[in-house]
């Protein structure tokens, strides 16, 4: 017997708990179990290849080719399925005997074979595609005797499609591992084409091994883009040989620091789990760090105790507008940084929020606040900056601000990031832009921690009470996922604009210690809004908590067996007797 997706069952969760959830599916009740020495096929177009779950080929071979893909997605789940795992007893009633038999007299039927079928051959390096040019979607079958097949026209709709598969299985309490969903049929494909995390690691130093287990948690959960917010106004953090003394002045200390090959080694990590990483020197606000090594570049610099008259945070400080040095120094760091990681995204971001025009009065180049000198400065300073990344063969994405506050004109194949509010998303595809989306509404994971600053005991304490930051409240999953990033655009075509979205982490109280549990689960809930949509397709109304709720517990489970240190959704109690922790709507009386 089969349930189909329309099945309103709450029931269904507890069964079929892929996260996200596959655009159409089926399934059934059949138990299958899994051996680790399952044959493995592997079709690409026109070349086959053949392993054992437990030992895939390709999985480390030179460049990112199709068989490194799906190599190590082989390899992933098999570590996922049978070292990873966890058994799901708070999934059932409590003390119930819900694992399948496992005695001598039990029948045990199990996988017999897995095929990967590639339609199509992947361009020469897949990872390094813009968004939308790589199809993502992919197809799973597996049947009540054992044979499983996944279909994708890439090899990262296949490793998409592995991912899903894993899971499918559970470990047993006795050994091995089972699904109890057989047979089951996925269509998949995804509703955005760029899925991001925002991470600042300027203002707290992040070490590359908490990225790179960042970049596996966002992979298992279909996204595809790391953007990595890696300077700031407090720290710089990102060696530029051509410019050695921004790290060893700037940095917070020689151990904080990102050098070419960590960079490199991120964004290979990723590109093998179909996870772009790519950067953002946000200029020309947010740039105080570099008067620590260059302090003639920078204008209004850590001004004391006034700080907040020029600058949203300490230190002040930002590069001059109209200075042949900062020309000079712009055309050298990007003459550094761009070819070096442009093999590995076709993206750079030179951001351009919270410019402070009362900072350019203390500018000995400028002089004056006044809009009407400081735009066509700004918009010589921007053209420059996107035509260095242009030249590198890489796209220009910048914040909103430049294009909705300082209503500067930006050329047509930029791509405007989105944070301040909902209804901005609108206002850049009303003009025309590609865009991300990212409501501080909505998306900011670093909401609801308070200050960072501390206050003075008397008025300015008082004042401040009860000291709130600037995007209170936190944001919990449900506000997450009722984010919808087409929110008030009507028009197919200005939806088309719409790649996708990104949640952020601003770290001015988030380090690597509490990232883990600072993002996750949270971050799963705009996982499904980019995936999946943030419709449900048969009522046309958001996605019900109800039904999330369970799915996304699972996923945590999973998250905590891959060494991710997730925090929680709901107790055991909920999980377990899901009808009583959920509020439903009054029945209206006859």
């Amino acid at each position: 017997m089969k349930c189909i997706i329309t099945c309103l069952s709450l029931l269904v969760p507890l069964a079929f708990a892929i996260w996200p959830i596959p655009s159409k599916y089926t399934y059934g009740h059949d138990v299958l179990w899994i051996d680790p020495d399952v044959k493995v096929t592997y079709n690409q177009f026109h070349k086959s290849s053949q392993y054992t779950l437990a030992s895939p080929k390709n999985g480390t071979s030179e460049g990112i080719a199709a068989a490194s893909i799906v190599g190590g997605a082989v390899l992933r789940a098999h570590d996922t399925i049978f070292k990873q795992n966890f058994v799901p007893w708070k999934f059932y009633t409590r003390m119930s005997d819900f694992e399948p038999r496992t005695g001598k007299d039990a029948h045990k039927n199990s996988i017999t074979s897995i095929e990967l079928q590639q339609k199509s051959s992947d361009p020469p390096n897949p990872t390094n595609s813009k968004a939308g040019q790589l199809d993502e979607s992919y197809s799973l079958s597996v049947t009540s005797g054992g044979k499983v097949s996944i279909t994708a026209a890439s090899s990262l709709g296949l490793a998409h499609g592995l991912n899903t598969f894993t899971q499918l299985f559970y470990a047993h309490s006795l050994g091995g591992s089972y699904t109890p969903l057989a047979p089951v049929s996925i269509t998949d494909s995804p509703k955005f084409v760029h899925r991001g995390l925002n991470l600042d690691v300027a203002r707290n130093f992040y070490p590359v091994p908490s990225i790179l287990r960042t970049i596996d948690a966002l992979a298992y959960n279909k996204f595809n883009r790391l953007h990595l917010h890696i300077t700031d106004a407090q720290s710089w953090p990102l060696e530029v040989p051509a410019l050695p003394e921004l790290t060893a002045k700037g940095a917070y200390n020689p151990s904080q620091i990102y050098h070419p090959d960590d960079i490199a080694e991120m964004q290979r990590f990723g590109a093998l789990r179909g996870v772009q990483v790519y950067l953002e020197t946000d200029m020309p606000g947010h740039t105080s760090s570099i008067a620590y090594a260059y302090p003639s570049l920078i204008a209004a610099f850590n001004i004391q105790p006034n700080w907040s008259s020029v600058a949203v945070e300490p230190p002040s400080g930002t590069l001059k507008l109209n200075s042949p040095a900062v020309d000079q120094f712009i055309e050298k760091l990007f003459a550094d940084i761009l070819p070096r990681v442009s093999a590995s995204t076709p993206y750079f971001h030179t951001g351009g929020d919270e410019v402070d025009y009362a900072a350019y009065e203390l500018d000995p180049t400028v002089k004056s606040s006044d809009p009407a000198l400081l735009k066509p400065l700004l918009q010589k300073f921007v053209n420059a900056a996107h035509s260095h990344v242009r030249a590198a063969g890489l796209i220009p994405m910048a914040w909103e601000e430049i294009l909705l506050s300082y209503n500067l004109t930006l050329g047509k194949d930029v791509v405007v990031q989105s944070w301040v509010s909902a209804s901005s998303v609108a206002q850049i595809t009303e003009k025309g832009y590609k865009v991300i989306a990212g409501s501080s509404d909505y998306w900011y994971l670093d909401c609801g921690h308070g200050q960072f600053v501390n206050f003075e005991p008397g008025m300015v304490s008082q004042s401040s009470w009860p000291y709130t930051d600037y995007c209170d409240p936190f944001k919990n999953w449900r506000v997450m996922y009722s984010y919808d990033p087409l929110q008030g655009i009507t028009d197919e075509a200005a939806q088309k604009l719409v790649l996708g979205g990104e949640a952020h982490v601003w770290s001015e109280q988030i380090d690597a210690t509490s990232l883990d549990s600072t993002i996750w689960p949270r971050l799963g809930a705009a996982a499904e809004v980019l995936w999946s949509g943030a419709k449900d397709p048969v009522t046309g109304q958001n996605r019900s908590q109800i039904t999330a709720a369970p799915r996304l517990s699972e996923m945590r489970e999973r998250l905590i067996a891959r060494g991710v240190n997730s925090g929680v959704i709901q107790m055991p109690f909920c999980t377990q007797e899901s009808e009583q922790c959920n509020e439903v709507n009054p029945v209206a009386s006859s």
